[in-house]
């Protein structure tokens, strides 16, 4: 017997949700149902939908994004959504397959690239919302939410779509919103700060994968290379790919490797090994983190991601504390 490929299963989760029941897009009392695919997408649903949205969250914290496959419940939540928000930019393909495949009748907000710049010409702390635009092509880093100015564009455009699914609460949204946006202007100048603690040619950056363009690009941090060299960590490097980037970690002097939390970190550390480097300081890439970690939040992820860069850069001689969020 063949194996059921991920869009076949889809299709017949789909099936077997529709034949049980008749989805509603009520989220429960009056709240509008949400369903988010990625923990990041999900925490700013949340935050700028509050008490008024009911969130259904597909992708679950320390999961590589890559990996997904559909469960019932996630097809149960589709066909009954108002409203589905996507990460973009390949990220999450397959939740258009799980829409279309629900016959529900959803306003779907896919955050990129439509709406997420990866080159704003502005400074830190600035109050531009980076309503900018980004066309998806080959090579992009999909991981665009590790520059803060493009989580201020997907905020924005979450509170005006759930403004258009929900108008007698655009005043909740509108308010939630602007809180949230001044958090984001705040760790977005808070970044900044530390990263300038570090002389630029010691900000040099080795991952697990490559999620970090985004945050290397806003911050001034050279990307020197990754143990996985895609966007995804599913293909496994070779020993030539891993011996070269080993001579590389050596001539830039980089003194970390830093792992990521949904990845294994064997590699990185034995990668440690061979070069001097630490690889103690683990990088929250693809997802938030469990309930109570460093990491359960956007806006914790991302000041614990900068403080375990500027501890690795700098050989725990500085850290990254940023107060208000």
């Amino acid at each position: 017997m063949s194996p059921v490929r991920p869009r076949h299963l889809v299709a017949l989760l789909v099936a077997a949700v529709l034949a049980g029941c008749a989805g509603t897009q009520s989220g429960g009392g009056d709240t509008v149902a949400v369903v988010a695919t990625t923990t990041e997408v999900g925490d700013f649903v949340r935050a700028v939908g509050g008490d008024a949205v009911t969130v259904h969250q597909i992708l679950q914290p320390n999961s590589d994004p890559h990996d997904y496959e559909p469960r019932p419940a996630d097809a149960e939540a589709a066909a009954g959504a108002a409203v589905v928000v996507e990460s973009g930019d390949g990220l999450d393909e397959w939740m258009r397959e799980l829409v279309d495949q629900a016959g529900g009748d959803p306003a779907v907000l896919t955050i990129a690239p439509d709406h997420t710049p990866q080159r704003v010409p502005t400074g830190a702390g600035d109050h531009d919302d980076g309503a900018g635009h980004e066309h998806a092509g080959a090579g992009l880093d999909p991981h665009w939410w590790h520059d803060p100015r493009n989580a201020r564009a997907a905020v924005a455009a979450i509170r005006d779509t759930l403004a258009e699914a929900d108008p007698a609460a655009r005043a909740t949204f509108a308010a939630n919103a602007r809180r949230y946006l001044a958090k984001l202007r705040a760790l977005d100048a808070g970044i900044a700060r530390c990263m300038a603690q570090v002389p630029a040619g010691e900000r040099t950056l080795v991952t697990s994968h490559d999620a970090f363009t985004h945050f290397a690009r806003r911050y001034d941090i050279t990307v020197v290379g990754a143990l996985f060299p895609a966007q995804s960590a599913q293909a496994q490097p070779s020993a030539g790919e891993v011996a070269r980037l080993a001579t590389q970690v050596r001539r830039e002097h980089v003194r970390a490797v830093f792992p990521e939390s949904s990845i294994n970190p064997k590699l990185a550390r034995v990668l440690a090994r061979e070069t001097g480097a630490r690889a103690d300081l683990t990088l929250y890439g693809d997802s938030l983190g469990p309930r109570g970690s460093s990491g359960d939040t956007y806006l914790k992820m991302e000041r614990a991601n900068a403080d375990a860069m500027v501890r690795g850069f700098t050989g725990g001689g500085a850290g990254c504390a940023i107060a208000g969020l």
